[in-house]
C-alpha cells in the first residue's frame, strides 16, 4: 500500500512538472503574441474608469473608447516626446563622450599592465580581436535590430486596437467567464474579478506617481552634482526603477558610467551617494505607502518571478512579472486547495517562534527563536 501511494505521488509530482514546463514553453514561443496582450488587458483595466465616467455623462460607448484611448495615446507621446528631445542632446556630444571613454580605456590598459605585469601589445591585441569578431556579427546584429524595431513598431499599433476592441468587448468577455463557472462560484469570481481590477488600477497609478517623484529626485541630485544630461537619466532611472531590485543596479551603473567619463571619479563616487539616498528614500517612504499598498510580494518572490519574466519575455517580462504574480496571488487566496501558494507569494511573515508542525498530541517547534 506505502508502495502504491508513494508511486501516486510521484506520477503527481511528475504530471505537475511536464505541466509547469509546457506552460513555461507555450509563454516563451508565443512571446510575441502574449506580451502585447497581456499590456493590452493592463492598460484597458486602467482606462475603464475613464471609459466608464463617460459612459455615464452621456457619451457613446465607442466615443468614449476613443476618448480614452486618444488621451492615453497624448500623454504617452509626451513622454516619449521629452525623453527624445533629451536623447538628442546627448547623441550630439556623442563624440566628445566616446573620446573620454577613448582615454579611459588607455588608462585603464597602463593601469592593468603596471599592476598584473601583462605587456601592453597583448591587451591591445586582445582588444584588437574582440573588435574584429564584433564587427563580424555587425551584419547579424543590424538585421535583428531592424527586425526588432519593425517588431515593436507592429506592437505599437497592436496594443491600440486590442485596447480599443477589449474595452469593446468587456460585456462578452466577463459573460463568457460567468458562463465557465457554476452559479454557486460567481460569488467569488467577482471577489476575484474585482480584486484583480482594484488591483492593477492601484498597481500602475502608484508606479505612475512613483516615477514622477523619482524622476524629480534622480534629475534633482544629478543636476546638483553637476553631472550633463541630468534629466535624460532621471528620467531612464525612474523607468528602469519600475523594475524591482534590478533596475535600480543598472540605473546606478549607468549613471556613474556617464559621471566617471564625464567628469570625474570623484563625480561617479558623489552619484552613487546620491542614488542611494534616493533609492533609501524610495524604498521606506514611497514603495511602502503608494505602490506595495496593493501588491503584497515578498522580496524573495519578486527576485525570482523578475528573473523568470527576464529569461521568458525580455525586458516587458520583467515589468509584467510583479502585476501577474500579485494576479496569481489573489486567484489562489481565493481557492482553498491553492491557499499555501498564495501564502508563500505574500509578504505576511508568521511569528518567529511559532508552532509550526502538529501532528497527534505532539509539536514541533520553530527552532529559530532565540
Amino acid at each position: 500500500m506505502e508502495n502504491k501511494s508513494l508511486a501516486a505521488f510521484y506520477i503527481t509530482l511528475s504530471q505537475i512538472l511536464l505541466g509547469i514546463i509546457s506552460f513555461a514553453f507555450i509563454l516563451y514561443i508565443g512571446r510575441d503574441i502574449i506580451v502585447p496582450l497581456v499590456f493590452s488587458f493592463i492598460f484597458a483595466i486602467l482606462l475603464n474608469p475613464l471609459v466608464n465616467f463617460l459612459n455615464r455623462i452621456g457619451i457613446n460607448h465607442v466615443v468614449s473608447i476613443f476618448i480614452a484611448l486618444i488621451t492615453s495615446i497624448i500623454i504617452v507621446g509626451g513622454i516619449l516626446f521629452l525623453i527624445s528631445s533629451q536623447a538628442s542632446m546627448f547623441s550630439e556630444s556623442f563624440p566628445q563622450l566616446k573620446e573620454k571613454f577613448t582615454i579611459i580605456l588607455s588608462q585603464a590598459i597602463q593601469w592593468v599592465s603596471e599592476k598584473f605585469n601583462v605587456s601592453t601589445p597583448k591587451i591591445n591585441t586582445w582588444l584588437a580581436n574582440f573588435k574584429s569578431s564584433s564587427l563580424d556579427k555587425g551584419s547579424a546584429v543590424i538585421g535583428q535590430t531592424l527586425t526588432t524595431v519593425s517588431s515593436t513598431l507592429v506592437v505599437l499599433f497592436l496594443i491600440p486596437v486590442y485596447i480599443f476592441m477589449i474595452l469593446f468587448y468587456k460585456p462578452l468577455l466577463l459573460d463568457f467567464i460567468a458562463q465557465l463557472f457554476p452559479k454557486n462560484r460567481h460569488k467569488t469570481v467577482v471577489e476575484v474579478l474585482g480584486q484583480t481590477k482594484t488591483l492593477i488600477q492601484s498597481y500602475l497609478a502608484g508606479l505612475l506617481i512613483e516615477a514622477v517623484i523619482m524622476t524629480i529626485l534622480n534629475s534633482t541630485a544629478l543636476l546638483i552634482i553637476g553631472i550633463q544630461y541630468a534629466i535624460l537619466l532621471g528620467i531612464i532611472g525612474a523607468i528602469l526603477n519600475v523594475i524591482p531590485y534590478i533596475g535600480g543596479l543598472i540605473a546606478i551603473g549607468l549613471t556613474m558610467l556617464v559621471a566617471f567619463a564625464t567628469k570625474s571619479p570623484t563625480a561617479a563616487l558623489w552619484v552613487l551617494i546620491a542614488h542611494m539616498l534616493v533609492q533609501f528614500i524610495d524604498n521606506h517612504y514611497i514603495v511602502p505607502y503608494i505602490v506595495a499598498s496593493r501588491v503584497k510580494i515578498n522580496a524573495l518572490i519578486s527576485i525570482i518571478v523578475v528573473l523568470i519574466g527576464g529569461a521568458l519575455w525580455g525586458v516587458p517580462g520583467m515589468f509584467l512579472s510583479i502585476p501577474l504574480t500579485a494576479i496569481i496571488k489573489v486567484i489562489f487566496d481565493h481557492i482553498d486547495g491553492l491557499k499555501p501558494f498564495g501564502f508563500l507569494l505574500g509578504d505576511t511573515m508568521p511569528p518567529i517562534g511559532k508552532n509550526i508542525f502538529k501532528f497527534g498530541n505532539q509539536v514541533i517547534e520553530d527552532k529559530t527563536k532565540t
